[in-house]
């Protein structure tokens, strides 16, 4: 199990340097700083993935992050109420690599416990983040992109896309709006 999960988050990792060689300047161990807030998050969500719908619905929640490892990483908990699914927590956990200046993020939800996927890798040149991996949707291979915008209308935003054609077309699905509390 353990020699999976290593050939995993290496094949990810791997992937990642090179795409973002020329896409993400090198990241920092403070690029994540702008988000050491206690935040109302503003969720907008697609019902019906990589299906071409137009079913948004939107809901509120809350999230903190604050630092840990000494400031190489982070960890957010979120309060999300979602009417789908009813009022979860969920954390993210972010670990920056100093050898190779690149950021990992991973998502633990409430509702899924022992579960917690790749995590996606990249990191930000300038005000923007951009973080991707392989991932499975309903049995489907797909990639996952996270984009992390620094300030966007007054506050950080963060994105979620799905791609099902190997990163050539992305379906954004999840767009989360922070603003301070």
């Amino acid at each position: 199990m353990a020699a999976g999960i290593s050939a995993t988050l290496t094949s990810s990792v791997s992937a990642a340097n090179l795409l973002f060689q020329k896409e993400v300047a090198m990241s920092k161990s403070t690029d994540f700083d702008f988000l050491y807030h206690d935040w109302h998050v503003h969720h907008r969500k697609l019902k019906t993935r990589l299906a071409g719908a137009n079913d948004w619905f939107e809901f509120e929640g809350t999230s903190n992050t604050r630092p840990i490892l000494g400031g190489k990483g982070n960890i957010e908990d979120n309060v999300i109420h979602d009417p789908t699914s009813g009022t979860y927590r969920a954390t993210a956990l972010r670990s920056f690599d100093v050898e190779n200046h690149v950021w990992r993020i991973w998502w633990l939800d409430q509702r899924f416990p022992a579960s917690i996927g790749a995590p996606v890798v990249g990191g930000f040149q300038g005000e923007k983040g951009l973080f991707i991996t392989n991932e499975e949707w309903q049995g489907r291979a797909i990639k996952l992109r996270f984009i992390w915008l620094k300030d966007a209308d007054g506050g950080p935003c963060w994105k979620q896309a799905f791609s099902s054609d190997g990163g050539q077309t992305w379906e954004t699905n999840w767009v989360m709006n922070f603003s301070k509390l």
